[in-house]
């Protein structure tokens, strides 16, 4: 009995190994690949994932092992190759799949700065863009690394299950009983180690946090587990139902609270506008941070143009995203309803499309409405959430010029202002007109004549930020050409933030900080120059906007007036797998997972009172958002 029994004992243990080197292969290739972040975080601090990570890679390892142990178990019952075959498809393919996400991950954080998640498959429903997203360096990191972790996969396949592989097995009762004696004691221990453990709460992501040092995140990333947060990530994101990690309060509490947010002690505005009726043109900068500008963050010489025009335009200094991808951004610039954790509104028509949008309310108004990008508009639905809202035109780069010159992902940013240039000057006033501009995305499609004077981190992006600026300052020399320019509004904004060799942790409230600049000769020439230091977000637009054009904005409840000097200094964001919240005392950022602050500079204070802030805040908005 003890000598059959004994090898399949040794096996699960052996199973369970196997696969913790496995994740640690692939977090050896991960700190090589990101050798720049790790050496930020600490060498030393980031040698302790190797241990930290024990717990959760002992879950992940139960959770994978599961099904491996049981096709195992039949197959040395039954003594049947075909089930010997079948256990090592299932195997190879279990591997793959771990191998493959922690590939993609080592290929990713140097641009994502966080975690491979599910919102991942907001990505793949368009496989032509994620293919004309990623280099040929990526191409060639992914294979590489893929290649190893599978190689390694193998070699460790080969030492560790050699005898099992190659035991020679007796078709009967005398080998098959205690084969299955030891799956019936040993299964429900797999399933406890699952869980990890027999404690109330099953064990979760915040199990292999331990760092809480500088550019912690680092740290806590390479310990915590690729295919347990991917897969409980996308548990997530395949569901609108947040209530098992969101925050609980009163309904009638958390209103009352969002009510004296948005509440103000007077209508007295800041007047910027010499007209209510100007035409209205919308830039939307690809990834533009904060970080990367002067006339923001006292970085010098990448925005050299956009800091310039600041003197003659009205800057929302302390002004953030709402979260860190496009598809949020653009629908919550022009619908002003705020991005709630793990949810694209883009993505749920049935939902946003009883949400009102600005260009909705000037049409009433005799406003034309266009929208242009140059890339393809499918990307997070963003162009089905511009047509489902009544724009009059939107187009992408299936109605650009074939024979024009262009990159990866996109026409390079000349040319989409050539033709957004020609769009306008074809439409009557008044007029919306909005373009979504590209080369600040990876790959960074920019004609590559130009000169790239930025050396060192994220030089990359840097130099896209540079040729970015210098096209937007070509666009709008030629607009004051044309006759619509004196009645025209120009508002710059950007989608989101971006990694910088200033900010590079997405966790922290800083990375979420863009640009907001409205100039034009329509801004009152004594309110050039000015600085707006209320905090806000891209959701605060529409409000701000129909204020000065005396344009009810009831239907926007989530939207402030930035020019109303008593309006509350507070702004919600998302970041990845949990929210954020920004106010004059400080901000925090929190996870869902692991459910702790990542990021807090608040004093004990002021953290408690602004938690009941942010929780009434979500609490309401979530519930409005299930009511849709």
């Amino acid at each position: 009995m003890i000598k059959h029994a004994l090898p399949r004992i040794l096996f699960l243990l052996k199973l369970i190994v196997f696969w913790i080197l496995v994740f640690h292969v692939m977090r050896i290739l991960f700190v090589i690949h990101n050798a720049g972040k790790v050496s930020d975080a600490g060498w030393g601090e980031v040698a302790k994932a190797f241990i930290y990570s024990f717990r959760l890679d002992l879950t992940t390892a139960a959770i994978l092992s599961i099904i491996p142990f049981i096709l195992y178990t039949i197959w040395k019952a039954s003594a049947s190759n075909i089930l010997k075959i079948v256990f090592k498809i299932v195997l190879a393919f279990l591997v793959t799949v771990v191998v493959l996400l922690s590939a993609g991950e080592v290929n990713v954080y140097p641009e994502w700065n966080h975690k491979l998640s599910g919102r991942v498959f907001t990505h793949l429903a368009n496989p032509d863009e994620v293919g004309r997203t990623a280099s040929w360096k990526m191409v060639f990191w992914f294979s590489l690394y893929g290649i190893l972790g599978l190689i390694s996969s193998l070699y460790l396949y080969k030492k560790i299950f050699k005898q099992d592989v190659r035991e020679e097995l007796d078709r009967n009762w005398s080998a098959a009983i205690p084969t299955i004696l030891v799956f019936i004691l040993f299964i429900p221990v797999l399933f406890i180690l699952a869980r990890g453990g027999l404690q109330p709460i099953p064990i979760n992501i915040d199990a292999a946090y331990y760092s809480s040092g500088k550019n912690a995140s680092v740290a806590n990333d390479i310990s915590v587990n690729t295919t347990y947060n991917f897969a409980k990530s996308y548990l997530l994101h395949n569901r609108n139902n947040l209530d098992d990690v969101f925050p609980i309060m009163d309904y009638d509490k958390a209103l009352s609270i969002k009510n004296i947010l948005y509440s103000t002690e007077s209508d007295t505005l800041i007047k910027i506008l010499s007209n209510k009726r100007p035409n209205i043109v919308f830039v939307v900068l690809e990834g533009w941070s904060a970080n990367a500008m002067k006339s923001l963050t006292h970085v010098d010489g990448v925005t050299p143009h956009f800091d310039e025009l600041t003197k003659q335009g009205v800057l929302f200094s302390k002004f953030y995203a709402n979260g860190g991808t496009s598809e949020i951004g653009n629908g919550t610039i022009f619908g002003g309803f705020p991005a709630l954790p793990e949810i694209s509104m883009s993505m749920q028509p049935g939902k946003h499309r009883k949400l009102p949008s600005m260009n909705e309310d000037l049409k009433k108004l005799g406003y034309y409405s266009g929208y242009v990008f140059s890339g393809d508009l499918k990307y997070g639905n963003i162009g089905s959430f511009f047509t489902d809202h009544g724009f009059d035109k939107v187009e992408d780069e299936n109605d650009f010029p074939k024979d024009l010159e262009r990159g990866r992902l996109n026409y390079y940013d000349e040319d989409l202002y050539k033709f957004f240039l020609k769009n306008i000057n074809s439409t009557k006033e008044p007029f919306l007109q909005a373009a979504f501009t590209g080369s600040t995305h990876s790959p960074y499609d920019y004609p590559k004549r130009t000169n790239q004077t930025y050396k060192g981190r994220e030089q990359e992006y840097m130099n896209s930020m540079i040729y970015a600026d210098e096209a937007l300052h070509k666009f709008l020399q030629k607009c004051k050409k044309e006759k619509w320019y004196k009645n025209t509004l120009f508002v710059l904004v950007s989608d989101h933030g971006h990694t910088t060799p200033e900010q590079n942790d997405p966790n922290q409230g800083s990375y979420f900080h863009i640009p907001l600049l409205m100039f034009g000769e329509v801004i009152k020439p004594e309110m050039r120059g000015q600085k707006i230091d209320i905090i806000g977000g891209q959701n605060d637009i529409v409000a701000t906007l129909f204020g000065q054009m005396g344009i009810d904005a009831s239907n926007y409840p989530w939207s402030k007036n930035l020019l109303n000097p008593s309006a509350k200094s507070f702004a919600l964001h998302t970041v990845n797998r949990g929210y954020g919240w920004i106010s004059k005392e400080g901000n925090f950022s929190y996870n869902l997972d692991v459910k702790r602050h990542l990021d807090q500079n608040y004093s004990p204070e002021d953290l408690k009172k602004q938690s009941v802030f942010c929780r009434a805040y979500l609490v309401e908005l979530y519930r409005q958002f299930k009511a849709l």
